[in-house]
């Protein structure tokens, strides 16, 4: 057995002690990819949203720039964390224009990939 299988069941146990005592808490576990998250009371769908995007924008800010993937990542990341950021309030101008520029930048790493399409994805 997998020494993490082991700290994710030890997990569980710790988890319900603290369910036991009335503390809402939700796990959601990816075993394969080792992966466990575990979110709060007051979490929100919003929140969710923020997390899960700073995990893909850490991708794209690491990845390198000549990946022919990088330019789609890195430009749906910022019109997403844009778009979160102000999900309840309102988009300034300056953030629509930022938003606009990530969109002709997400056309043009389209272009490249249909003119390479077969480019190395190994790195």
């Amino acid at each position: 057995m997998d020494r993490f299988d082991d700290f994710y069941k030890e997990l569980l146990t710790l988890v319900k002690s603290y369910t036991d005592k009335e503390t809402m808490l939700k796990v959601e576990p990816d075993l394969k990819s080792q992966i466990i998250q575990i979110f709060g009371e007051r979490v929100t769908s919003l929140g969710r949203a923020q997390n899960g995007l700073a995990d893909a924008s850490e991708l794209a800010f690491t990845t390198a720039e000549h990946h022919p993937y990088w330019s789609l990542l890195y430009n749906a990341c910022q019109i997403a964390k844009i778009t979160l950021d102000k999900w309840e309030s309102e988009l300034t101008r300056e953030e629509l224009d930022e938003i606009s520029w990530s969109i002709d930048e997400l056309k043009n790493a389209c272009q490249k990939i249909l003119a390479n399409p077969h480019n190395d994805h190994a790195h």
